[in-house]
């Protein structure tokens, strides 16, 4: 049998050659219940009370990509959570966003950090867009025992793409299956609201700074219609996550550059309601 460090009473050859560069299979052996996808399953489906984020929006532009996702997480329908933060930085050229089960879905997304930091450091080099979005699916697929009982958790991806000089969009459904969309896509209770507002305000040669102010239209859009979604709080100056990832990497909008685009939408649905129209022609 392996020695174990008298200190510790851990393996410590786990730490000095592991076998694997992906963090998460590395944890499954070493400490599995670390996992989110490998706790306890409940007896029976969990209620309502447990606080659920919704509705994240990402749209390509040339170039790169942006990502944007309210700020309310609801228990039934009860507001849980004014300004809870459901959009993060995956790596220097990527983001993620959660929809679904906030607590899972936020130890998820740190687990994903890791597990790309951890690649980087072990293999000297990033994983591709492409990888990353593969890895994000085995975790998701982890959490399918989960997601059974009530507690599911979907991401949407994003990533600069250095060969193709662009964004890329990935959404996921509760087993794992991975998807890449085209141009703009929207997931959490109110994305089919936001997905039309998209519909209409998507343009291929979009800006980045129209490409926020189009996510952050589509996210009024949906609070519009979805209860669960929040608008823009002038009051409480609570804004939604506004993040953009290009060559330059990762970045995420400045309170002010987002209130700024929040104060803009919000001003110009007094004269137009449902939002700026799209020409027919």
């Amino acid at each position: 049998m392996a020695s174990h460090d008298s200190h510790t009473g851990r393996l410590p050859g786990l730490f000095t050659s592991p076998d694997t560069s992906s963090f998460t299979e590395f944890l499954g052996v070493y400490s599995p219940e670390l996992l989110p996808g490998r706790r306890a399953v409940p007896v029976s489906p969990v209620g309502d009370e447990i606080p659920h984020g919704t509705t994240i929006v990402a749209v390509s532009f040339p170039g790169g990509v942006v990502m944007a996702g309210d700020r309310r997480a609801t228990a039934g329908n009860v507001i849980a959570q004014r300004d809870i933060e459901k959009v993060f930085r995956a790596d220097e050229f990527s983001a993620i966003a959660i929809a679904g089960t906030a607590g899972i879905g936020i130890e998820m997304v740190r687990l994903f950090q890791v597990e790309l930091e951890h690649y980087e450091k072990r293999e000297g080099r990033t994983l591709s867009v492409e990888g990353k979005a593969n890895r994000l699916a085995t975790m998701v697929r982890q959490n399918l025992a989960m997601a059974m009982q009530g507690l599911a958790v979907v991401p949407l991806f994003a990533g600069y793409d250095e060969e193709r000089d662009g964004g890329r969009i990935f959404s996921y459904d509760p087993a794992g299956g991975r998807y890449e969309e085209r141009d703009f896509h929207s997931i959490g209770s109110g994305s089919v609201f936001a997905r039309g507002s998209l519909k209409k305000l998507y343009r291929a040669d979009l800006s980045a700074e129209d490409a926020a102010l189009a996510c952050v239209q589509a996210l009024y859009d949906a609070a519009d219609d979805d209860s669960a979604t929040g608008g823009p709080d002038l009051t409480r100056r609570i804004f939604p996550v506004v993040a953009s990832v290009t060559s330059d990497g990762y970045r995420r909008l400045g309170e002010d550059e987002v209130g700024a685009l929040a104060q803009a939408v919000v001003d110009g649905r007094y004269d137009s309601p449902g939002g700026p129209t799209a020409p027919l022609r």
